[in-house]
């Protein structure tokens, strides 16, 4: 078989790769021509296959190492690699995009910029950023509904919420995004519309009360899903913004308290649709970290959210950068 060139580790589109690692006490090095982690048994050594060519970001958590061979691999497949504390959070790298979510991109200046022109056509008018943060806050909605009421999700897991509650839910928000003035009604909207959510999935599970607390000491079986389920949305959309060659600085709903926003705005297209109910069913189930990141992971892929970020970024960009705008 003829050796693989580096540009044949991209034959596989982002949007359709499997995987998504988070590891931890151990080494990432390249052994055979093959990018591998190490984990250590005893006297004994494992050496497990990350199949590169396949995987979209590598969250490296607490005693973890990685060769300076591995990076080149894993950039020449276009793999995102974060460093990050204990269970997936905090996350942090050293560049410039923000301490909470910053990534290690590949680097490749011969990305098309085609959806970085329509975006920055529109980013600086205020008008227009403010409406794509309404299509991304409809997308988020539209993501909601389709999730938490798809029948095989339901029927499989048990998490039953009330129709009729989330209906009137999302249809108040949806009024109330269409009425916003500007970001910070947008911000305040969303953020009033998660906790409704928080409550209505913590009585879909009888999970009992629950109080939102991010990364405390202490905190609730579910606060700390949801701390390390949301960081895997932000590894996703990291990809899908570095995918189209926008930068994660050209926010347009959370760009003024972080200079990574657009990450945090394309994982907010799944975070509530997927993280959040999975989080109360881990924690209801007892699950411990692996088995809740694993379940997370599958429900990504089996629903396409790469796929769906991407597409609403591309659906943005042209509505209101493109040629017809």
């Amino acid at each position: 078989m003829d050796d693989l060139s580096p540009s044949d580790l991209k034959t596989i589109l982002h949007s359709k790769r499997a995987n998504l690692y988070y590891l931890q006490h151990c080494r990432v090095l390249v052994n055979g021509g093959r990018v591998e982690y190490v984990t250590d048994e005893g006297k004994q050594s494992r050496y497990w296959n990350i199949p590169i060519a396949n995987t979209t970001s590598l969250l490296l958590g607490t005693g973890t190492s990685i060769t300076q061979a591995a990076m080149r691999e894993l950039a020449k497949a276009g793999v995102l690699v974060g460093f990050c504390g204990g269970g997936g959070t905090p996350l942090f790298a050293a560049n410039e995009v923000d301490v909470d979510v910053a990534w290690l991109t590949p680097q490749s200046e011969y990305r098309p910029t085609e959806y970085l022109q329509y975006w920055v056509r529109f980013w600086f008018d205020d008008e227009k950023r403010l409406d794509a943060a309404r299509c991304f806050q409809l997308a988020r909605l539209d993501r909601i509904e389709h999730l938490w009421g798809e029948s095989r999700f339901q029927r499989d897991t048990g998490f039953t919420p009330s129709k009729t509650e989330l209906k009137a839910l999302l249809t108040s928000s949806r009024e109330a995004i269409g009425q916003a003035v500007d970001t910070t009604a947008l911000l305040t909207e969303e953020a009033r519309l998660t906790k409704k959510l928080f409550r209505l999935a913590s009585h879909a599970t009888d999970y009992g009360d629950f109080t939102r607390v991010k990364r405390g000491q202490g905190v609730d079986p579910a606060n700390r899903f949801l701390d390390h389920g949301n960081y895997l949305a932000y590894g996703l959309a990291a990809t899908a913004t570095w995918v189209l060659g926008i930068p994660h600085g050209l926010a347009v709903l959370h760009g003024k308290t972080r200079r990574g926003g657009l990450v945090f705005d394309v994982a907010d297209l799944v975070k509530d649709a997927i993280i959040l109910p999975q989080a109360f069913l881990s924690a209801m189930k007892g699950d411990e970290e692996q088995e809740f990141r694993q379940a997370c992971i599958e429900r990504l892929t089996r629903t396409e959210s790469l796929d769906f970020m991407i597409d609403t970024l591309k659906a943005v960009a042209l509505d209101l950068g493109g040629p017809e705008a």
